[in-house]
């Protein structure tokens, strides 16, 4: 049998520990002791690939493996097998021998007995469950002020979710022990919830901050005064400047989204002057004579 813990695993080198910890879970799940009873041959792989997962989870040992320097149930290579090539004494007095001639290799039955010591009292290995993925769609505004929401699991039971203030589209949210069962009594995996947020009729996010177009009157664009402008916690009053120009922007400082390191983003508030529905002859007739008495062209600088 290979030892080679990439090749007993069926990973590449360059596998990352999520690779090579699916790649154990795939294997223990087919030959794990409880799952075949009796099978000696399963029983003995399943140690062998757990030795291999030993060496290949820790990142200090699979460095030390990758580099040589200890073999695959982590006993050392090079430096042992030097000592007794330099040591001055030999026979019974010689430390570094034996009658068995193999006094640097120790026993390897050793790094079986060290890793099974971990298992639970009733001989079982422990392993973390998988972890479960689940989509939820969210509405724009308990996505920004946040909510609690259930997600229904295969087979009835409920999942209570918390929805952070401030939860961007697209973010992954991580529910400790929620996942899968162990194994062998082993800790759940997690519940990972990606997160999809609708869109707004009319607000949009920028960061943390809230942008919306909001629409004024003639009447308001030209005499100033104050509005009501809508934000993810409620309608605000709004102070327009006189002479309000379409594409004007003002800030509403604070009423955005929540932020992670505290406090809130801004909305952004652009306007656009909108006229009535329905023409009016007395508006119609007090522009034409405004005109009159007041050429203006405001697209003078478009000339090319």
């Amino acid at each position: 049998m290979s030892q080679d813990p990439y090749e007993l695993l069926g990973v590449k080198r360059d596998a990352t520990q999520k690779d090579i910890q699916s790649a154990f879970r795939k294997l223990a799940k087919k030959l794990h002791p409880d799952l075949n009873p009796g099978d000696k041959h399963a029983e003995e792989r399943f140690k062998v690939i757990s030795t291999a997962y030993e060496i290949l989870s820790d990142e200090e040992k699979r460095g030390r493996f990758d580099r040589g320097e200890i073999d695959m149930t982590g006993a050392e290579r090079a430096q042992r097998s030097y000592y007794r090539d330099y040591a001055s004494a030999s026979g019974a007095d010689n430390p570094y021998h034996n009658s068995s001639g193999f006094a640097d290799f120790g026993d390897a039955s050793d790094s079986f007995a060290n890793f099974f010591s971990r298992r639970s009292g009733s001989g079982r290995m422990r392993s973390q469950g998988q972890d479960r993925r689940f989509s939820l769609e969210v509405d724009f505004l308990e996505a920004v002020n946040g909510t609690r929401t259930e997600i229904k699991l295969p087979g009835g039971p409920q999942l209570d979710v918390q929805i952070p203030p401030g939860t961007r589209d697209g973010q992954t949210l991580r529910l400790r022990g929620k996942g899968e069962p162990g194994i062998g009594g082993g800790p759940p995996g997690d519940a990972l919830i990606e997160i999809r947020v609708s869109p707004h009729r009319f607000f949009t996010r920028d960061g943390d901050d809230i942008r919306l177009e909001l629409p004024i009157s003639l009447d308001e664009a030209v005499l100033g005064g104050k509005v009501r402008a809508p934000t993810p916690s409620g309608p605000v009053n709004l102070t327009l400047p006189p002479h309000s120009n379409t594409g004007k922007v003002l800030r509403l400082k604070g009423k955005g989204a929540a932020k992670r390191g505290g406090g809130h983003g801004d909305v952004y508030v652009t306007l656009k002057i909108v006229l009535p529905d329905n023409p009016d002859e007395r508006l119609t007739l007090l522009v034409k004579e405004w005109a009159a008495a007041n050429p203006h062209d405001p697209r003078k600088n478009m000339e090319t």
